[in-house]
């Protein structure tokens, strides 16, 4: 990865392209050569790229220090309401859109949003020096309970256990609410434990999940008294 910085910026702003071919192209998919290269840019604690595929097309950016503004278009009502869910309660700012080929089916709209806003909030979180790094959150909805636990750490590492028993919600397959976070998490080179302890509705374990997510994160970036890495391996 190439990273150079732009001259005259009243602040720091850093970019980057990261190629994403695919070493095995399926010519049955795609008649035409597509670039999928990914742009990526950074000021202080935001992150912005844009996602570009045969099967979507991704621009997302977010704001760690933000309000909790949303502005999310999927494609998909009920992941629109999770993500809405997450900068809410994290009050982290994200505008996400997304046009894909949900004329298919939901899989690969879901899974490269979760890329996206994942790689997002990997590049605001910058060299994650000075934060607490863990964090953890129980949040309730009614009668269903979940609990997320996270490290800030640059591992990529995510156990997701949501019991969900429907095929669907809305839009969206059960099968890829535990799938984008999957994505979100690995690509934010974050380890997480998320799991739901209680419930019988569907939509509020999902939901009560989202808003775990949300609040962990807000008790790992706490600022420390230390501009250090929080870890033995000073990386």
């Amino acid at each position: 990865m190439k990273i150079t910085r732009r001259k005259g910026d009243a602040k720091p702003k850093y970019l980057a392209v990261v190629s994403e071919k695919s070493s095995k192209p399926d010519s049955s998919r795609r008649t035409a050569p597509v670039d999928t290269s990914v742009a990526v840019e950074r000021t202080r604690d935001s992150g912005e790229m844009t996602r570009n595929t045969a099967e979507t097309q991704i621009s997302v950016r977010v704001c760690l220090d933000g309000s909790g503004t949303v502005d999310v278009h999927t494609g998909i009502g009920f992941l629109d309401h999770m993500i809405s869910a997450l900068a809410k309660h994290s009050q982290m700012d994200i505008t996400l859109h997304c046009t894909g080929d949900v004329h298919i089916d939901d899989h690969h709209s879901v899974e490269d949003c979760g890329i996206a806003l994942g790689r997002a909030i990997d590049v605001a979180l910058g060299q994650r020096k000075g934060i607490v790094r863990w964090g953890y959150a129980l949040c309730p909805l009614d009668e269903a309970l979940s609990r997320a636990v996270i490290d800030i750490s640059g591992r990529p590492f995510a156990r997701v256990k949501l019991n969900l028993v429907r095929e669907q919600i809305g839009q969206l397959s059960t099968e890829m609410i535990p799938h984008f976070i999957h994505s979100m998490i690995t690509s934010a080179r974050i380890t997480t434990h998320v799991d739901v302890l209680e419930g019988e509705n569907d939509h509020h374990k999902a939901e009560a999940s989202f808003k775990a997510l949300a609040v962990a994160p807000k008790m790992a970036v706490q600022k420390t008294n230390s501009n250090d890495i929080p870890s033995t391996k000073q990386v």
